[in-house]
């Protein structure tokens, strides 16, 4: 982002009498309006997809009538719920009832502006990245408690509690199986670690050890659980809690719960694309300084954006929902266990390769350093 300002500031003569930090605000701003309209756009195209997808493993077709294939179904569907009574409960605590989709749709959208689209493809390139994305994402849990306690309804605030015990407790080994990447890559510069994968598709570091390996699939599945995804849906439960803690929203605060959920899950596939599968990397040497150079990199970043929607989608449809105590003993007593044992593995790897393979082609993939 800061390359493209500076590149339009010097072909620009009127741009630079400006002062240079409010012509960064002002590109970081039209970069996350960007994503802020792609992101709506293409949730509500992952929500047609999960219908339609659903629709094929159950013998149905799913929706095929509103555009071609059905593709523009989810805009009949907001303007229904856009027309629909925003009704808030007489017994509602209203100021924060009214605040909680806000601040869920914040949690989910914010974390956008540090994620990598591409090659060159960032709003704001920060060396805090990864750490940032795990932090503001916890604020979706914020807005979660509020909604439950605010609707002063005991299926919304049973939901409430089992978001904050689910949610708090994966976000432990989704940060320690993040943490196993950081380790590898030594920085948490988002940008940088994709940098560090290219070349080669073994260059990714799902392929670095057998530690980097296992952290993949416990980061996938406490990102699942952190989203309220299925087979870890219990906070939404519809069999023992209506809806859960949005069950007395109606309308567009309602319809912010679910733009804000599927957002999420397309955050947490661009994270996890870029921590485990070379993010913009194809798998194979390319060079993507040209002019079509940009292109390439969104075209692959999407494809494997697609790619674990498409896994998300396949589990929630083919798993049954866990039991509450399934929940939390595959947390505390399998993932996050494991995700220590990761860390401690990598670490000895990483030492193992400084120490007696450093210069070497084999030390630096050992250690993760770029090729």
């Amino acid at each position: 982002m800061q390359i493209w300002i500076d590149s339009i500031v010097a072909r620009t003569e009127w741009l630079q009498g400006l002062p240079i930090g409010f012509l960064y605000t002002i590109g970081i701003l039209v970069a996350c309006g960007l994503i802020l309209i792609f992101a709506s756009l293409f949730a509500g195209e992952v929500v047609w997809m999960e219908r339609r997808i659903s629709g094929r493993m159950q013998a149905r077709i799913g929706p095929n009538r509103v555009g071609p294939q059905g593709l523009i179904q989810f805009l009949a569907d907001g303007i229904k719920l856009l027309s629909k009574e925003d009704i808030i409960p007489k017994s509602a605590d209203k100021p924060i009832f009214l605040l909680a989709p806000v601040v869920v749709f914040m949690g989910a959208f914010t974390a956008f502006c540090v994620v990598p689209w591409g090659y060159g493809l960032v709003p704001a390139d920060m060396n805090v990245g990864l750490f940032l994305v795990l932090s503001i994402t916890s604020i979706e849990v914020v807005g979660l408690i509020m909604a439950g306690w605010a609707s002063n309804s005991k299926w919304a605030i049973l939901g409430a509690m089992r978001e904050v015990a689910q949610v708090i407790s994966y976000e432990l080994p989704l940060g320690v199986a993040a943490l196993a990447i950081v380790l590898l890559a030594g920085t948490m510069n988002m940008t940088d670690i994709v940098v560090q994968q290219e070349g080669w598709i073994w260059n990714w570091y799902i392929f670095r050890g057998p530690f980097a390996f296992a952290a993949f699939f416990i980061f996938f599945t406490a990102a699942l659980a952190d989203l309220k995804r299925a087979p870890f849906d219990l906070p939404e439960a519809e069999s023992e809690l209506v809806a859960g803690f949005h069950t007395e929203y109606t309308g567009f605060r309602f319809a912010l719960f679910f733009v804000a959920e599927y957002c999420a899950m397309i955050l947490f596939s661009l994270v996890t694309a870029v921590l485990f599968l070379g993010g913009w990397s194809p798998g194979f040497p390319v060079d993507l300084n040209g002019p079509w150079g940009r292109w390439i990199g969104f075209g692959v970043m999407f494809a494997k954006l697609t790619f674990l929607l498409f896994v998300m989608i396949w589990i929630r449809w083919s798993l049954p929902r866990f039991r509450v105590d399934k929940v939390m003993y595959l947390c505390y007593k399998v993932l996050l266990p494991l995700s220590i044992v990761c860390v401690i593995g990598i670490a000895l790897q990483v030492l193992f390769a400084n120490a007696f393979l450093g210069g070497s082609a084999f030390g630096d993939w050992l250690m993760g350093r770029a090729p």
